[in-house]
């Protein structure tokens, strides 16, 4: 659907924005297809990282992700004369310079360029097929003055989308025809490729193309350069009206009808922005923030859901380069599942998890190399406790508390008794100790070699309070099952964490909690940790307590995209994350911006303030500068992370779970739910 009958209120760039490089090449899409795989490239047509590519293949086997097709190169001849469509950056020049003879780019739902050149115009649009590891490109001609001719070229990679590859004698540049298309096995059985265009003919003229450079990868202290072959080019004849497609997919698609294909997916995504379990919600958030705002988050919440190999459910921790977290897929699951009345996946997804539990706990994250999970983490599994208990209270389900409740139970055994990484209750007051030297627990979890960047060893402020949080889900969990004396033994757990908590972390002298404290020190670094602690259904925090702390936060943390992880009044400080890996991960958490936190700090704030006056407006303050930043990094969606320092640059990966989930959560159920009166 073009910009002026739009089909989803969606986002629509021209002008300046699509034809001025330094922009259009900063600005980034991608279509995700349900398995873990993707489409991506920017608004320019330029590749500018590893990652992008217009088939990205998760394989089934390992969860590894492969960039099979990396892009085409097209030229139009019309009416004798040629017009180059495609963008690279090379050593010291941008070629071709198709950017230039953009018109328009929109994401309405699919990404489509739309091109002018030589009176002619043409459409270029791109869908993943959901489910399969499968790429659609269409060329509509809308107007031209007399038959034109296109060229397509494919770009061949066939490599781990972690790496770069240059020409190299292990590449098999042998081109297999199929019915209506080509084959390319460029290495393994996992680089398969086919390349089909029914109504175009492939002509073999293949060589290597030499030196892409991509600056993101650059601009990361990493490789940033790479050889690509072609194996030839598609040639058609098109007339005003015409169109045609190209599908890359990694099985040969044998009955694949493209237009069939594209309009069930247009129904699937129109039924998670058309939810009518959302309908009221949506109409009131719509009359507060730009519907494309709104749209935008309801479609990029669907692109983490994936279907692992093994047939459940999984999300995607972030687009590009994140896999599967623990941590990071229980804390999105609330606003990517719950909020969004997506009951059934939220269900597979716990189970999944469940399903990897080792002496008490979830992984921290499930490896793409098909090895084993890896637990190194302090708080996903209480985490999942949280998860567990919004979804019943949210479903009434008891069926899958019955399920999993002995695996809880196990779960907060281990924890009293002590698991791995030091993991253990400290019996002199029930806290929860964690950490061991050379290993990062907490979601602040930089490491650059050996050093762990901020190590918070000890009894850390947030994973305190989930475990109270967990001890209080499981006790109702006891109560709704009928177990009345484990009911007992964990509500006496629990009164006994709340006790300890506030005589250890309350800071008197600045009025906030203590960060983490063990037995050579307390640290009084002013970060959002505590945040967490006061959000969670269950809070060890007073709300005087609470109250007076979220003032520090708000005048020392606070940012228009989120929470910085460290007050700038800290030595440690650092308002920039840029450079070089060690100087980015030395960032990381010293004062870059977090945008998820606003989720826990806005489901405080309205704890804390939810009977006075005006709170809708003051938490409308807090996410005013979101609608425009989706138009500043991945277009649509919401970054990872932020500069702490003004003007705050988005950075780290262009779309990430619960910056996209906590954002959703809190727009539905705080300001809709405020908006309602």
């Amino acid at each position: 659907m073009t910009p002026d009958g739009k089909m989803f209120q969606g986002i629509s760039l021209s002008g300046k924005t699509v034809r001025d490089f330094e922009i259009s090449s900063r600005l980034e899409w991608l279509e995700a297809n349900g398995l873990g795989g993707y489409a991506s490239s920017t608004v320019s047509g330029a590749n500018t990282r590893r990652y992008h590519g217009l088939l990205v293949a998760a394989l089934p086997q390992s969860s590894e992700r492969r960039v099979l097709l990396s892009k085409f190169e097209e030229k139009l001849t019309v009416q004798g004369d040629l017009y180059e469509l495609g963008c690279n950056q090379y050593p010291g020049v941008i070629y071709p310079s198709g950017h230039r003879l953009l018109e328009s780019f929109w994401i309405d739902p699919f990404p489509t360029y739309r091109y002018s050149a030589g009176g002619v115009l043409l459409e270029k649009e791109i869908f993943a097929v959901r489910g399969a590891n499968r790429t659609v490109i269409t060329y509509r001609l809308i107007s031209a003055p007399s038959e034109v001719e296109i060229e397509i070229r494919p770009m061949i990679a066939g490599r781990n989308f972690h790496h770069l590859h240059r020409e190299n004698l292990s590449f098999n540049a042998y081109v297999h025809s199929v019915p209506d298309g080509i084959m390319m096995v460029p290495y393994d059985e996992g680089s398969r490729i086919y390349l089909m265009a029914r109504g175009m003919w492939f002509r073999k003229a293949g060589y290597w193309y030499r030196n892409f450079e991509y600056v993101r990868e650059m601009l990361r202290g990493l490789d940033f350069r790479e050889d690509l072959f072609s194996p030839g080019y598609f040639l058609a004849k098109l007339r005003q009206g015409d169109e045609i497609s190209i599908v890359a997919s990694t099985d040969y698609p044998e009955g694949f009808d493209p237009a069939k294909a594209r309009d069930e997916e247009i129904d699937r995504r129109r039924g998670i922005v058309e939810n009518p379990l959302l309908a009221e919600k949506i109409e009131r958030l719509e009359g507060i923030f730009p519907s494309s705002f709104i749209r935008s988050l309801l479609l990029a919440s669907d692109t983490f859901l994936i279907e692992r190999s093994a047939g459940c459910k999984g999300l995607i921790a972030g687009y590009h380069w994140f896999s599967e977290w623990g941590r990071d897929s229980m804390i999105s699951l609330p606003g990517l599942l719950l909020a969004l009345g997506r009951f059934q996946e939220a269900a597979e997804l716990i189970r999944g998890w469940v399903g990897h539990m080792s002496k008490g706990l979830i992984p921290n994250f499930i490896p793409e190399d098909g090895n084993d999970p890896v637990y190194n983490s302090a708080d996903a599994t209480f985490w999942l406790f949280n998860a567990v208990y919004l979804y019943t209270r949210r479903t009434g389900d008891l069926e899958l508390i019955g399920e999993i409740y002995t695996a809880l139970r196990e779960s907060i055994e281990w924890h009293v008794k002590g698991t791995r990484y030091n993991i253990h209750v400290d019996p002199g007051d029930g806290l929860l100790v964690q950490g061991e030297p050379g290993v990062q627990l907490t979601w602040m979890d930089a490491k650059v070699g050996d050093w762990v960047v901020t190590p918070r060893y000890g009894k850390a402020v947030e994973i305190n309070g989930l475990w109270y949080n967990a001890l209080m889900a499981i006790s109702y969990f006891a109560e709704q099952l009928g177990e009345e004396a484990d009911r007992r033994r964990y509500r006496e757990m629990a009164e006994r964490v709340k006790g300890s908590f506030m005589r250890r972390f309350w800071n008197g002298e600045r009025r906030c909690l203590f960060d983490c404290i063990n037995e050579d020190k307390v640290d009084d670094s002013i970060r959002p940790n505590q945040v967490i602690a006061m959000s969670l259904p269950f809070t060890p925090v007073p709300l005087e307590a609470a109250c007076a702390a979220l003032e520090v936060v708000e005048r020392e943390l606070l940012t228009p995209y989120g929470l910085r992880t460290l007050s700038p009044q800290n030595s440690s400080y650092r308002g920039r994350y840029q450079g070089d890996q060690i100087s980015r991960d030395g960032a990381y958490h010293q004062g870059t911006v977090w945008p998820w936190l606003l989720g826990p700090f806005i489901s405080a704030y309205a704890r804390c303030h939810g009977h006075e006056k005006g709170l809708i407006e003051r938490i409308i303050r807090f996410l005013e500068a979101l609608p425009d930043h989706i138009l500043q990094a991945g277009v649509g969606t919401i970054s990872e992370i932020f500069d702490g320092d003004p003007p705050h640059h988005p950075r780290g990966c262009i779309s990430q779970a619960w910056s996209v989930a906590e954002v959703l959560r809190v727009l539905i159920e705080e300001v809709a739910a405020c908006a309602q009166g």
